[in-house]
């Protein structure tokens, strides 16, 4: 499977809370919800369609995850949330217990074991394994090169700070612009690809 990041990024790489005020608050971010005035269902809208399309399953990190699930389930009768309802969703976390995987089609991924079972996610047969959000996690899976694609959505503000996906260790990393689209509110959509060390 190719593990595959979707994230809204505005242009100082901030991914914290594009849903809502009340999505992620932590560090007393106040710009929740900063992503709806650039959202446009044919390129932004799109290309999330897209990347769940071409998904075989999710992955989430805790936060990211507890999040999707008190908001979808409950908007069952949209195709769009039928799809993210029913595709199968691992979350990976050291508190969550069984019980408490209240999201149909979910597996929890013990924290002490997350990077070794996501490998074997990765190395198995299948689609692509989405992962939205999650920044802990996507740091994680960069810094353990388990990333095959990254695809950005970023928008034209700036938030001053907040949670990110990159990495502040000092290695070098290139990646490949794939694709790119630009909707008419100033949205890059790039898709890139780590290039292969030679």
């Amino acid at each position: 499977m190719r593990i595959v990041i979707s994230e809204f990024m505005s242009l100082d790489g901030v991914v914290q809370a594009p849903g809502g005020p009340e999505e992620d608050t932590d560090g007393g971010f106040a710009h929740g919800g900063w992503s709806h005035p650039f959202f446009d269902p044919e390129v932004v809208g799109g290309a999330f369609s897209d990347a769940l399309a071409k998904a075989e399953a999710l992955l989430f990190g805790r936060s990211t995850w507890q999040t999707m699930a008190a908001a979808w389930p409950e908007r069952a009768g949209d195709p769009f949330a039928d799809q993210m309802n029913a595709i199968p969703k691992y979350v990976v976390s050291g508190t969550l217990k069984d019980d408490e995987l209240t999201w149909d089609n979910t597996t929890l991924i013990p924290g002490d074991q997350a990077v070794s079972r996501i490998r074997e996610l990765r190395d198995a047969e299948g689609g692509d394994l989405l992962v939205m959000g999650s920044p802990t996690l996507v740091r994680t899976l960069l810094s353990e090169g388990l990333i095959d694609e990254l695809r950005l959505m970023i928008m034209p503000v700036l938030l001053g700070g907040g949670k990110k996906i990159f990495l502040d260790d000092g290695a070098l990393r290139t990646l490949e612009l794939v694709s790119t689209v630009i909707s008419d509110a100033g949205v890059h959509v790039c898709t890139y690809r780590p290039v292969a060390e030679r």
